[in-house]
C-alpha cells in the first residue's frame, strides 16, 4: 500500500454554520483569522498577511438541530512559534475565553470552542528532537499539564491575530467506528502514529505526530452527520505535486475505493458522513 508523501498538509476546513456574522466575528477577533471575502452566504478566512483560505464558513438556511453525531472534534491551527502561542494565551485570557490546555510532549496546545460548539485547538510544535519517535515510526504523545507561566513568559504581549505562516496542522474527528475509520485512512496512504487508549487513533503522512486524529470518546456507533447539519462539511489535503495526485488516484483504483474527480480535486466520502478532498 503506497504512502502519502511527507509534504502532505491539511489545507482547508469548511464548516456549516447557523449565524454567519457571529461566527465571523468570533474567528476574526478571538482566533485572529482575517476575513478575505464574503460571497452570498459564505465567508472565507485566512491567516494574517495571507490570502490562502484556511477556513470557510457557510450559513445554512434551515439547518437541522445539532445532535450527538459523528463529525468535527476540533480544527487545529498550528502557529509558527512558542512566542505566538504565548501571545495567543494572553489574548484569550484577557478576553475571558474559556480555555483548556495541555502539553502533549510533541506540542503545547490551547483548546476552546466557537459559539456554535465546534472545537478549536491552537498549538505550536516542539522541536522534533524532543518528540518521542519510536523505532517502528510511532510518535507517542502524552496529555500533561501545560506550563502556562513559562508559555506566558515566552510572549512579547503583542497579539496581532493568527500570525503569518500559521496553517491548519491537523483535524480531529469524532467517528462512529474506530477500526473502520482507521482502515479508510490507511487505504488513503496515511500511517498510524499512535493508538491512544484504544478509543483514539492518530494518523499522519510522513514523520509528523498526526494530520488526522479520531476518537470514540462520545461513544461508539454514533449516527452519521447529515448534509443539512451544522458542523463539518469537508476538509482538504494538499499534495506536493501533480504526480503525487495521480499516484493517489491510481492507488485508490487499486484499493477499490470510490472517488470523484472534479477538475483538480479528488473527492472521497469518508466513513463518517463528510467529504475529504485532495488537491495538488
Amino acid at each position: 500500500m503506497a504512502k502519502l508523501p511527507k509534504e502532505t498538509q491539511v489545507k482547508q476546513v469548511k464548516l456549516k454554520v447557523a449565524d454567519l456574522e457571529k461566527m465571523v466575528t468570533f474567528y476574526t477577533t478571538m482566533v485572529g483569522l482575517v476575513l478575505v471575502k464574503k460571497e452570498q452566504n459564505s465567508a472565507f478566512l485566512s491567516a494574517q498577511g495571507s490570502e490562502e483560505i484556511l477556513l470557510i464558513l457557510e450559513e445554512l438556511a434551515a439547518p437541522e438541530k445539532k445532535i450527538m453525531t459523528t463529525g468535527l472534534y476540533h480544527t487545529a491551527f498550528l502557529l509558527p512559534s512558542r512566542k505566538d502561542l504565548g501571545n495567543t494565551l494572553l489574548w484569550l485570557l484577557q478576553n475571558k475565553v474559556e480555555l483548556g490546555a495541555a502539553d502533549h510532549g510533541y506540542s503545547e496546545a490551547l483548546y476552546l470552542t466557537d459559539p456554535e460548539g465546534n472545537g478549536i485547538e491552537i498549538y505550536h510544535d516542539k522541536p522534533m528532537s524532543e518528540w518521542d519517535i519510536r523505532e517502528d515510526g510511532q510518535i507517542i504523545g502524552v496529555t500533561e499539564e501545560l506550563d502556562g507561566d513559562s508559555l506566558v513568559a515566552s510572549s512579547d504581549g503583542k497579539w496581532l491575530g493568527l500570525p503569518f505562516g500559521s496553517r491548519i496542522g491537523h483535524i480531529h474527528l469524532q467517528v462512529a467506528d474506530l477500526e473502520k475509520s482507521a482502515v479508510f485512512y490507511e487505504q488513503l496512504g496515511f500511517t498510524l502514529k499512535s493508538d491512544f487508549g484504544k478509543r483514539a487513533k492518530f494518523f499522519a503522512a510522513g514523520t509528523y505526530h498526526h494530520h488526522i486524529g479520531m476518537n470514540t470518546w462520545a461513544g461508539s456507533n454514533l449516527p452519521l452527520m447529515t448534509e443539512n447539519q451544522l458542523g463539518l462539511a469537508w476538509y482538504v489535503f494538499k499534495l506536493p505535486t501533480k504526480e503525487d495526485f495521480e499516484a493517489l488516484v491510481h492507488e485508490l483504483e487499486q484499493q477499490d475505493v470510490e472517488y470523484e474527480l472534479n477538475q483538480h480535486q479528488l473527492i472521497i466520502a469518508d466513513p463518517n458522513g463528510t467529504e475529504i478532498i485532495f488537491e495538488s
